[in-house]
């Protein structure tokens, strides 16, 4: 991909573009549409984007597949420390009214850091697919 350099320098400026559009649709899926799921994918979009540009190599040297599948059970692992949480504050499991000073304040909190798990899940997840397919021998 040496030889393309249109396609190089466009997709450097349009990786920044689409991480920060990802952290927009995290931070803002409480409020809208969009949330974990959504912005998970559109984060690992820019991986993607990076690992077909500019080599599967290189990719990895950026998002290392260790700290990848790190990413994956840190993930889970908020989604579920969120929810035992709330055990711990004497409601059901994932019932963030006990979060915050006051249960509006909760459900804010709660739905921020459970969005923030599943998108931290679904793009490390959607990375290590990238790598897995991209690396297989044909």
């Amino acid at each position: 991909m040496r030889h393309h350099r249109v396609l190089r320098i466009i997709s450097k400026l349009l990786i920044p573009f689409i991480m920060l559009f990802a952290l927009y649709v995290q931070f803002h899926g409480d409020f809208g549409p969009g949330g974990g799921f959504q912005a998970g994918v559109i984060f690992a979009s820019a991986f993607i984007l990076y690992g077909l540009i500019f080599g599967l190599e290189n990719a990895r040297k950026v998002a290392p597949p260790s700290v990848v599948t790190r990413l994956i059970a840190a993930g889970v692992l908020i989604y579920a420390g969120t929810g035992y949480a709330g055990l711990i504050g004497g409601a059901n499991f994932l019932d963030y009214n006990v979060l915050g000073a006051t249960p509006v304040a909760g459900q804010h909190l709660g739905i921020l850091v459970i969005e923030f798990g599943v998108g931290t899940t679904v793009a490390a997840a959607m990375i290590t697919i990238f790598f897995l397919f991209a690396g297989r021998e044909r």
